[in-house]
């Protein structure tokens, strides 16, 4: 056990915790659709409303909220259009556009092992 600031002990159970890399990969990526906008900007940058209708389900606020968490941690870049009309757009930075590979292995993955129709029984799908 570590005492107030000395080295960590190494035992089992602080050995079996999980890598601080992951808790941070996974407090961003574990938020419901966080995944989906990035997959949707892997293909090319995108307006708001486009997202929006890219991603069924996903509110305006909820869309908005991502979008900020996303920028805030460097993978996406809001762009003001004046227009007329004001559009407002979003596309990846380049640490956004490094995820491309592993969202595709991941979608090669959920292809093998996951079941179609999000798991549902067939009698539920339409």
């Amino acid at each position: 056990m570590a005492d107030g600031g000395g080295p960590e002990v190494h035992n089992e159970q602080v050995c079996k915790r999980v890598d601080g890399t992951m808790t941070r990969v996974f407090e961003l990526f574990g938020k419901r659709w966080t995944g989906l906008i990035v997959a949707v900007l892997t293909e090319q940058a995108a307006y708001f409303a486009d997202l929006r209708r890219a991603i069924p389900g996903i509110s305006e606020r909820m869309l908005s909220d991502r979008l900020t968490e996303l920028a805030a941690a460097g993978l996406v870049v809001r762009e003001v259009d004046a227009g007329p009309p004001l559009r407002v757009a979003y596309r990846l930075t380049e640490a956004g556009k490094a995820l491309e590979p592993a969202l595709k292995e991941l979608g090669r993955w959920a292809e093998d092992h996951l079941p179609e129709g999000e798991g549902c029984p067939e009698q539920f799908r339409s």
